[in-house]
């Protein structure tokens, strides 16, 4: 049986929800990115949004929606950082308790913010161990209520709001980039830009290391790969979900790949030309854009989503040093 998709109404009932919670992030726009393209770009940047991603709007949106009974035994997750920390954040908020399975490699910075905002951090192996059977023997043993990263309506909808706040503030696109993980972001966005701006051409990418999603598109099926090594650490998923997947397909243009070198200078052009730190997954979208993946005609009108800003600095300064 198919799964009951989400739809762009529940992407405006989560936007309802958000309001006054999620902050409204910036659309910030640069000349010198503009020159180096021929088009206009606008840039989503959610490495403003609270806890420094996209992550806390599905995050939020998917704990509000509990039940007081599914709140009162907490909540748990896994993740490899900023789906943890908005878990984390957004539990606190609610009064919820939260667990968050990490692998042991981590980013520092992103664990330690977890636990910060008050979750409880298990560790795994993401090269030998399944986190989704870790996380399934935990939540048995808690009776938590499961918020997966990116396959849950929910938290589609929740990181479709993004998007939505773009179209709502730039009006229509000609072409839209989105980072591309397990597809939380990229199908809650292809709702809104469907609804919002038809004509919008929207294009996914992935890290060149992980392009599960880019083969799950060429053969019409989920492809699953091994654990990938990228600096692109929050989109180093192995698969698109049960509903991220359909979404995707049905209805994004093509999903294209960077590099991590890419990644390294497109952090370093938005830290030298625009003063924002954004980390290498934040940096997906922008790095096809500005490395012309993608053929745009002069003068397109170009959305590009940041999806986030968190990075250790030892790993920045390094970075930042080419």
């Amino acid at each position: 049986m198919s799964p009951v998709l989400p739809t762009y109404s529940d992407v405006v009932r989560a936007s309802e929800i958000l309001a006054g919670v999620a902050h409204r992030t910036p659309v910030l726009t640069s000349t010198t990115a503009d020159g180096l393209t021929g088009a206009r770009l606008y840039f989503k940047c959610e490495n403003f949004q609270r806890m420094g991603a996209f992550k806390f709007r599905g995050g939020y949106h998917a704990i509000s929606r509990l039940t007081p009974e599914q709140r009162k035994a907490g909540v748990i997750t896994f993740s490899s950082g900023n789906h943890a920390q908005a878990i984390a954040l957004a539990a606190r908020l609610l009064g919820v308790e939260a667990t968050i399975v990490m692998p042991e490699d981590a980013p520092a910075a992103k664990k330690a913010a977890t636990q910060g905002y008050g979750g409880k951090v298990v560790t795994y192996d993401r090269y030998k161990d399944d986190r989704e059977a870790v996380t399934r023997a935990l939540q048995q043993e808690t009776g938590a209520a499961l918020i997966p990263p990116y396959d849950h309506a929910d938290v589609i909808t929740g990181q479709g709001t993004a998007a939505k706040e773009l179209f709502d503030e730039v009006g229509e696109l000609d072409y839209l980039f989105v980072c591309l993980g397990g597809g939380g972001l990229l199908s809650g966005s292809l709702l809104s830009a469907k609804a919002l701006s038809p004509s919008c051409k929207v294009y996914g990418v992935e890290p060149e290391a992980g392009n599960d999603g880019q083969q799950s598109l060429r053969k019409g099926q989920v492809v699953r790969i091994p654990a990938p090594k990228t600096l692109a650490d929050g989109a180093a998923t192995t698969h698109l979900g049960d509903l991220t997947f359909p979404i995707i397909r049905d209805n994004v243009t093509d999903i294209v790949t960077v590099g991590d070198d890419q990644l390294a200078q497109t952090m370093r052009f938005f830290a030298q030309r625009m003063k924002i730190v954004v980390e290498p997954t934040g940096c997906l979208a922008a790095a096809a854009v500005l490395h012309k993946v993608v053929a745009i005609p002069a003068g397109a009108r170009v959305g590009v989503i940041i999806s986030g800003g968190n990075v250790d600095l030892e790993a920045y300064g390094r970075l930042m040093a080419g």
